[in-house]
């Protein structure tokens, strides 16, 4: 991947990571969009995983850390696994299945952590099930967030690609 390229990416990443702190309905915000477009377009796995972490962690430390960090983080890089799904293939179905998909998994990790590592449920069927049910109403902020910032993003660097060289996809030669 060349530097320019990168450094558009960064930059998208960067700005979308700014929005965290901006005025918001609850989970209506850019984190499982930033992870699904760093896996679809950082080739390297290190850093596809690193760069979004790494954001989320620097707005961790000036929002605020809780219990259940563990759960947000491996939820992220997992949806960053999805994004590599995207690899080679962004076009709107792809990357609309994949960002329901990292929605869903989102949805399902966190709420667990919730459930596990908060006092807010007992530690039953019945108490996991209510607290996924308690959460559904922030599931759909968030699934509407992920919707508006997957646009968003994949969008912005699709029309950069436009307008940069750099950043278009350099043509493989076939091998006969």
């Amino acid at each position: 991947m060349n530097k320019t390229k990168l450094l558009i990416i960064v930059a998208i990443i960067g700005v979308a990571a700014l929005f965290r702190f901006l005025p918001h309905p609850p989970n209506f915000v850019p984190l499982t969009a930033i992870a699904l477009f760093a896996g679809a377009y950082i080739t390297d796995k290190r850093l596809a995983f690193l760069i979004p972490i790494g954001a989320m962690f620097i707005s961790d430390m000036i929002i605020g850390f809780h219990s259940t960090m563990l759960f947000v983080y491996i939820s992220l890089l997992a949806v960053v696994g999805i994004g590599f799904l995207l690899q080679n293939r962004q076009r709107v179905a792809p990357i609309a299945l994949a960002a329901i998909s990292g929605s869903l998994l989102f949805f399902i990790v966190t709420n667990f952590g919730v459930w596990l590592m908060t006092a807010m449920y007992p530690k039953t069927l019945e108490g996991l099930i209510s607290c996924y049910v308690a959460a559904i109403p922030f599931f759909r902020n968030a699934l509407t967030g992920d919707i508006v910032y997957v646009t968003l993003l994949f969008g912005s660097f699709a029309l950069a690609q436009r307008w940069v060289p750099a950043l278009r996809a350099q043509e493989v030669p076939v091998k006969n």
